[in-house]
């Protein structure tokens, strides 16, 4: 007889007893022969199923979801509770700056940069604004730029295509429209010209979905490997992964080739990239954005947001695309965006009230000290600079969270491609996806219960903290870009112990529906860029977007372009 388990109800958990358990993910490392037999074995009708039987209890699944009696009643969606406390700060530090004034005439008439504003060496939209706005460089010429360096990309050995598949010509027919527009002194936006990238998971007509940015199959994976269009690589170091599983728009953002791109973020899946790229990636709060037009807009987990050269481009790309859907406004009561003021002249005033939040012993549980300590440089220069207020706190049950988002993100998953399986589609897919969907396909009915049981109970953790503090800062991720290895590339890798290190910090994000931020600050010894997250209360993106670009302005220095990287703006 199995013993059971008995939490207390939430609101009873003494956190001064809350012990901090490190994570290790129990599987094996495949590629190869080996991803392809695991994956025959995993599918086997009873052999498969004591297999994964296996796996979950060796991970902790099966006592989290099987034998624990959990009194709180189901989440099945992120529920926020009315954000009545931290609200005047919000607007205090939320003036109005963007909104929709920001796509007028006016706003292009001072694209050039002010005096203060940080210069990175990135091209921001600013940049080309300006730059299309003098004359001086057209959206014409900026696209042959572009086709030019795709055509060198591609033509590498290996190859690391960023695109599954480009059509130069369509580029040149839009980039001549824009040209002709500015030459009649009518511009459609502070964003007509910008050539951005929209990750293949999200439609877009008239272009296929399976033909735009590259991305890890399905989105089922966190480093960016791809064996049927090819593993897009990070322009940091090209033996290295870029992130997954907005692979391609990341590094098309880090190379220089597009300003800004459009991901998708159900599991880390815009900030992981970002981190490991060396550019700002925003995942915005559950249903701010409509989900409507991409393949997984079912889903509770996942939002469409923006991965851009610089905090100021984020803005301008989130401006464009944010609103709820007429049923998240009913059903989750948002409140009004705005957006922060970055004047410089006013920068210290208005962050100074801040408090931030760590839980230093998961801050610090990272592959090299390399990420904790240059995060925790970030945090003392927030607060000398700036006055931010730091408090120490706990987050209970990280395991558990783990594990709700994991069949959560699974379940929704299965529940999409339940049909495509059933007409036998299945072995079509790449081997590491299909070893995710032989564990996603073990959950049951029950487990999903159990696991929006877990979400309540997380819910209730972190909405406790936030009446503490403002933001939860942490490493991105807890380990810089992972290594391509040979054999990996034809038919795939399932590393587990890599994707824990990777999604360490990003979960609450997602199985929560908060808003968070990844911004890079620095290298590690081996030259790979590091990223640190600000995670915010719900509705909160005008207050990480404030302190984000205050962290952008403070790392400016140690930034660097990486080492593959074109500057389509120098028409030399």
């Amino acid at each position: 007889m199995v013993k059971k388990i008995f939490k207390l109800p939430v609101e009873e958990v003494d956190l001064t007893t809350v012990k901090y358990e490190r994570e290790v993910l129990k599987a094996p490392h495949l590629t190869g022969f080996g991803l392809r037999l695991f994956v025959q074995l995993a599918e086997a009708p009873v052999i498969g199923s004591l297999i994964m039987s296996y796996l979950k209890k060796q991970n902790g699944f099966t006592e989290q979801l099987e034998n624990t009696v959990i009194p709180e009643t189901p989440m099945f969606r992120p529920e926020f509770p009315p954000q009545v406390y931290g609200l005047k700060l919000i607007l205090v530090i939320a003036r109005a700056y963007l909104a929709l004034g920001l796509f007028t005439q006016s706003f292009l008439d001072i694209t050039e940069p002010e005096h203060g504003v940080v210069v990175l060496e990135e091209d921001s939209i600013r940049d080309f604004a300006h730059a299309y706005r003098s004359n001086s460089v057209t959206p014409s010429m900026v696209a042959e730029k572009i086709i030019s360096a795709l055509e060198e990309f591609n033509n590498k050995k290996p190859p690391m295509p960023m695109l599954i598949s480009f059509s130069p010509e369509d580029v040149r027919n839009q980039a001549a429209a824009s040209t002709e527009r500015f030459k009649e002194g009518e511009p459609l936006s502070i964003l007509d010209g910008i050539f951005m990238a929209i990750k293949d998971d999200i439609d877009c007509y008239p272009h296929p979905t399976k033909g735009k940015a590259n991305m890890h199959e399905l989105g089922m994976g966190t480093t960016g490997n791809n064996p049927k269009y090819g593993t897009t690589r990070n322009p940091h170091a090209l033996e290295r992964y870029t992130g997954g599983s907005s692979s391609g728009p990341a590094a098309l953002v880090a190379s220089g080739l597009c300003s800004a791109a459009l991901g998708t973020d159900g599991g880390g899946s815009i900030r992981i990239p970002s981190s490991l790229c060396g550019v700002v990636g925003l995942k915005t709060t559950y249903g701010r954005t409509d989900m409507n037009g991409s393949i997984c807009d079912s889903g509770t987990v996942e939002i469409i947001g923006t991965i851009a050269a610089t905090v100021e481009d984020v803005m301008l790309v989130y401006a464009a695309i944010l609103g709820s859907s007429p049923s998240d406004k009913y059903t989750l009561n948002p409140s009004s965006p705005c957006f922060p003021f970055l004047s410089p002249y006013n920068s210290s005033n208005d962050l100074g009230s801040l408090r931030l939040g760590k839980y230093s012993e998961w801050f610090n549980d990272v592959y090299s000290t390399d990420i904790s300590d240059t995060c925790e440089d970030v945090l003392n220069m927030l607060s000398t600079t700036h006055g931010c207020k730091r408090k120490e706190v706990v987050i209970p049950e990280l395991h558990e969270m783990r594990t709700s988002h994991i069949v959560a993100i699974g379940s929704e998953a299965m529940c999409s491609l339940a049909p495509y399986y059933q007409a036998g589609y299945a072995a079509k897919l790449t081997h590491d996806t299909r070893t995710s969907m032989a564990l996603f396909s073990s959950f049951s009915a029950s487990d999903y219960i159990a696991a929006a049981r877990l979400r309540r109970r997380i819910m209730h953790y972190h909405m406790e903290i936030f009446k503490e503090v403002d933001i939860l800062v942490t490493p991105t991720t807890g380990m810089t870009a992972p290594k391509i290895l040979e054999s990996s590339l034809q038919f795939g890798e399932s590393n587990f112990e890599v994707s824990g290190y990777l999604m360490r910090f990003i979960i609450a994000g997602n199985l929560l529906g908060l808003p968070a931020i990844s911004v890079p600050i620095g290298h590690d010894k081996q030259g790979l860029p590091i990223g640190l997250q600000l995670i915010g209360r719900p509705w909160a993106e005008a207050t990480i977007l404030r302190l984000a670009s205050a962290v952008e302005e403070l790392c400016a220095e140690f930034r660097k372009r990486p080492s593959t990287y074109y500057d389509v703006l120098k028409m030399k």
